[in-house]
């Protein structure tokens, strides 16, 4: 039988492998905006497909709103949601500019890189703010945890997308 300090170690060593994971979508998804021109991030990542500023918005705009869902304060850019979110690309007659939108991703990012060096283990496995406390309770595994491991995913696919900017000559 597992002693309690076992178990809190073997947490504290799924809760690097996320954070981990998240940090390494992350950092690729910085980079390939760095070689990026801002004319391949202008365009489209296939024909008839969302351009390249459309979806870092897009993951700028998604990734802010886990500052409310993990209880950890307000979006900083509530404004990008109607944008990048709720429309679909071009729907909107006027966005931000590249480097305002790359200026929001890196001040977003900074914001929750500092929580979560700031977070507690046994917090991770805590409810998030979109899941009622009768369904946590039935469902333990929709914690705060999940919502990172879930945003990783969405980093990594988008990521793919905007990966197709750069191979184009």
């Amino acid at each position: 039988m597992e002693t309690q300090n076992e178990v809190s170690k073997e947490k504290e060593v799924f809760i690097k492998m996320v954070v981990s994971a998240w940090e390494t979508q992350n950092t690729r998804v910085s980079k390939l905006m760095e070689t990026l021109s801002e004319e391949q991030l202008m365009s489209e990542t296939a024909p008839g497909r969302n351009r390249g500023i459309y979806l870092v918005g897009h993951l700028t705009a998604i990734t802010d709103g886990m500052l409310p869902i993990l209880g950890w304060g307000e979006r900083l850019y509530p404004q990008l949601e109607n944008i990048f979110v709720t429309q679909p690309d071009k729907a909107a007659s006027k966005i931000p500019s590249l480097a305002e939108v790359k200026k929001c991703w890196d001040s977003v990012n900074t914001r929750i890189k500092e929580h979560i060096n700031k977070t507690q283990p046994d917090e991770w496995f805590t409810k998030h703010s979109l899941v009622s406390s009768e369904d946590f309770a039935k469902e333990p595994h929709r914690n705060k945890l999940n919502i990172l491991v879930n945003r990783t995913n969405h980093h990594s696919y988008h990521l793919g997308q905007l990966a197709y900017l750069g191979k184009r000559p």
